[in-house]
């Protein structure tokens, strides 16, 4: 038996749950059968975990912290890379155009000057500081095409 921490991407639920095997979740992951126990959606995903490993004197050795901190930045960088927009010096811009119905919600990463940082905390729109560990590095921008 091995037990997973979950969770829901829909309501940001975490919940833990046990299956015979890792092949057993990927199965019933795979087929829609892991749902949440709040909302009842089945977008669920696995948390970071650490397993406790047995050394051959029977102790539990503890997990490196550093190694577990730079695995979840990792996946961390990973998760913003592949689901959110990035937006470059227009983050602060974008972020109020959504704020104020001008556009789509979407979920955006860029930069801000310390005075953007500071007027959208002012007016109330939602957005934090990507800690620079988990920050994917930027796309290269595109080299501009002479003019002729």
């Amino acid at each position: 038996m091995i037990r997973y921490a979950l969770t829901c991407t829909d309501c940001d639920h975490g919940f833990e749950a046990w299956f015979a095997s890792s092949d057993a979740y990927n199965k019933q992951a795979k087929r829609k059968l892991v749902t949440c126990p709040d909302c009842d959606s089945r977008a669920v995903t696995k948390q970071i975990m650490a397993p406790a490993v047995k050394t051959t004197k029977g102790k539990v050795a503890a997990p490196d912290p550093e190694k577990l901190m730079a695995a979840f930045a990792e996946k961390a960088r990973e998760h913003v890379a592949e689901n959110f927009d990035y937006v470059g010096g227009d983050f602060a811009e974008e972020a109020r155009a959504m704020y104020y119905g001008e556009q789509d919600d979407r979920p955006i990463w860029g930069e801000t000057t310390p005075e953007e940082r500071e007027a959208l905390k002012e007016e109330g729109v939602p957005a934090l500081p990507l800690p620079a560990p988990f920050a994917p590095k930027p796309p290269k921008r595109k080299a501009r095409q002479p003019l002729n």
